[in-house]
């Protein structure tokens, strides 16, 4: 015989509620209520069922992982992959489990997030930004549905976001190479549409001014985060002496592909051009030469965005977005021994 849990109620003398309450361990419960309700779950052997605690809790422990945008970085990223699994590690230990939905559909059908959240009793997303968001995003955050953004603004009553200071990131990179003596510098950064590309290089084109340094206009180029959009880049980079003296690529990626270029010019890295990552992904260490970067705290937005997306869900309001600190890590493309 399968038991429901009004069953259970039923055979207790209660409410389907107060034994959703006793079993999910709720306080203000009698010892005496308790122990009633317990004695019936353990003589039937009463195993709830996944959708009996959804239905009798109204929460089904679900959060819906979205990688937003039409050219989105997915899970293959090595730096979103790190980011995501923190963020699985610490979500886990609070109770949840992650559903993912695929956007692949929505420029077919205008498929709805909102819906899919619906159907699945998903109690918040966790957002991945990527580019050319789609407004479906946004519908959630209009409706009212927890989310947490990593790399995209989201702002609402139930939304909020946390990234990197992209900002004073960038600051870091040219004041490096200022205070060792590198003036000229070029700059590859990501899609102008995107939110982290035009943070870096309003970081980057701030502190040069600040400084005193010459912006070539000719030296800053344009990716998308990609290897072959830093290698395409530094091409154009390449038409034309002078060369900057150093390149600062808006992400590891990129900064592979600018050094491959580079080096099928017969130049040299760091002799000739040193060259400056983002993200500090594990093949930083491996790369010829070892590729100096600014190391995003991968292992801390993960963790944030769990516990900001746990406290919305459980009725914390405006919760104001997070800027993560970064830290510039020297090696060899830049002159280190």
């Amino acid at each position: 015989m399968n038991l429901t849990i009004k069953d259970i109620a039923k055979m207790a003398g209660v409410s389907p509620g107060t034994v959703s309450k006793i079993m999910n361990n709720y306080n203000g419960i009698s010892e005496k209520t308790k122990k009633k309700v317990m004695d019936v779950i353990n003589e039937t052997g009463y195993q709830p069922t996944f959708s009996a605690k959804s239905l009798a809790t109204k929460r089904s422990n679900l959060i819906g992982l979205i990688y937003a945008g039409k050219v989105n970085v997915d899970f293959t990223h090595p730096f979103f992959n790190e980011v995501v699994t923190s963020f699985k590690k610490a979500i886990g230990l609070l109770g949840y489990d992650i559903i993912m939905f695929s956007n692949e559909q929505f420029y077919k059908d205008n498929g709805s997030y909102l819906a899919r959240c619906r159907h699945f009793h998903v109690d918040g997303c966790l957002i991945i930004g990527g580019e050319e968001i789609e407004d479906a995003i946004y519908e959630l955050v209009e409706e009212g549905v927890p989310c947490i953004g990593i790399d995209l603004e989201l702002n609402g009553p139930k939304a909020s976001f946390v990234m990197t200071d992209n900002v004073n990131l960038s600051r870091k990179v040219v004041q490096h190479l200022y205070l060792h003596n590198v003036r000229e510098i070029g700059f590859i950064g990501g899609k102008v549409d995107s939110t982290i590309a035009e943070f870096r290089e309003k970081g980057f084109r701030n502190v040069m001014k600040q400084l005193g340094l010459a912006i070539n206009e000719e030296w800053i180029q344009h990716g998308d985060f990609f290897e072959e959009s830093g290698y395409k880049a530094m091409k154009v980079l390449l038409q034309k002496e002078p060369y900057p003296k150093a390149v600062f690529a808006a992400s590891d990626l990129m900064a592979f592909g600018a050094i491959r270029a580079i080096k099928e010019s017969g130049l040299n890295v760091p002799h000739d051009i040193r060259m400056i990552g983002v993200d500090d992904i594990d093949a930083c260490r491996y790369s010829n030469p070892s590729l100096t970067t600014v190391k995003q705290d991968k292992d801390r937005l993960g963790k944030l965005a769990a516990y900001m997306l746990n406290d919305v869900i459980n009725g914390k309001q405006r919760i104001e977005p997070v800027f993560i600190d970064s830290e510039l890590i020297i090696r060899e493309s830049c002159g280190s021994k």
